[in-house]
């Protein structure tokens, strides 16, 4: 399995990537792609909308199930990606490439208390078992 060494992660299987003006680009990990399958629906928080840390904020929906995307830090939301929500097939793609949204995080420090690479790993496989 796939996981970035630069990125952060969260137990409900999202990726942020923090980026040099600050804010944090989120997805979906590969394994979450994995498990839902072929996505056919996303549905991604409006932009300016203020979340807290945890908050269902978006919504992937697979030929499977429809699964809650969480906010892994609060922040307010900056940018979505709509090129994710007109072709949804992009996150089965490459999971890391396409992002959902931007957040400017209330608290810049937040993204440190997230997973790094080795403990998603770890908490990955612990779900398996």
């Amino acid at each position: 399995m796939f996981i970035p060494a630069d990125l952060k992660y969260t137990q409900t299987h999202e990726w942020v990537r923090v980026e040099a003006d600050g804010t944090l680009t989120v997805g979906i990990t590969h394994h979450a792609q994995d498990l839902l399958g072929d996505m056919v629906f996303v549905e991604n928080p409006a932009v300016g909308r203020s979340l807290n840390a945890g908050e269902e904020c978006a919504v992937v929906e697979s030929v499977k199930a429809a699964s809650d995307v969480y906010a892994p830090v609060a922040g307010e939301v900056v940018a979505a990606n709509s090129e994710v929500e007109s072709s949804p097939e992009k996150i089965n793609q490459d999971a890391y490439a396409a992002w959902m949204f931007k957040l400017k995080p209330a608290n810049a420090a937040a993204v440190n208390a997230l997973m790094d690479a080795a403990a998603y790993e770890a908490h990955v496989a612990s779900e398996a078992h």
